[in-house]
């Protein structure tokens, strides 16, 4: 299997604030990792490194097997895609020309998402929180991207929006996708998800698959996933 995306001893924070020390992570073809932990442990900062909004002050991120420092709007170019978590939309402009801003053609947009079919017309900032998010994953996914990471997809959102956000990616992936997912419903992302890493100061506290995860989730919660274990990051 092709490891696409990869962080190796990676770190990096804000100004003198460190956030991530040592990270080691990757993400296979095809695959869904979820990515937890408190408050504070790092989940953010990582795929702002990954996705090359933020830089690294020392290890690497590896794209399919060699090292990049390209910024973000290079590495999208070469097929990965950023959902942040403040929805990735521009409010101002319709749903229809937010597709088109995207990377891929509308149309497959749509045929991913065709309950975002009668709201073209309408101003993406008149959407529902949940529609919002439908947009910017539909806008993510459109053109068959590499690797997608998601960062917060279901924050304030409905259970069914979730479940629906949750079956895009699962489908995303089964395409060949490789996709780092955040998520504060650690619950949910392990029903999703094939492997998943658990963060705490910025390093990798506990991995595995997600059944293992899954079967230490009582644990997990309470270990790992109270609090902030670490420098409060974006």
């Amino acid at each position: 299997m092709t490891t696409l995306l990869a962080a190796r001893e990676l770190a990096a924070g804000y100004g003198a604030i460190p956030v991530l020390t040592g990270l080691d992570l990757y993400v296979d073809e095809g695959e869904i990792v979820a990515l937890m932990g408190a408050n504070g442990a790092g989940k953010s900062t990582t795929l702002m490194a990954l996705a090359g909004r933020l830089p690294a002050t020392a290890g690497a991120v590896e794209w399919l097997g060699r090292p990049v420092r390209s910024p973000l709007h290079r590495r999208a170019r070469a097929g990965l895609r950023y959902v942040s978590e403040e929805r990735s939309i521009i409010r101002g402009l319709s749903t229809l020309d937010n597709l088109r801003l995207g990377p891929g053609p509308v149309d497959d947009a749509l045929a991913r998402f065709p309950e975002l079919v009668p709201l073209l017309k309408r101003s993406a900032g008149l959407l529902s929180g949940g529609e919002q998010q439908i947009l910017a994953l539909a806008r993510a996914l459109a053109g068959q991207p590499r690797v997608l990471l998601a960062d917060e997809l279901s924050l304030g959102l409905a259970p069914l929006v979730v479940e629906r956000l949750m079956q895009a990616i699962r489908e995303a992936a089964s395409r060949g996708v490789g996709v780092l997912l955040v998520e504060q419903q650690v619950r949910s992302a392990l029903a999703v998800a094939d492997r998943g890493y658990v963060l705490r100061r910025g390093a990798v506290a506990l991995s595995g698959s997600a059944a293992e995860l899954q079967a230490q989730i009582v644990d997990i919660e309470a270990t790992y996933l109270t609090g902030v274990t670490g420098p409060v990051a974006p």
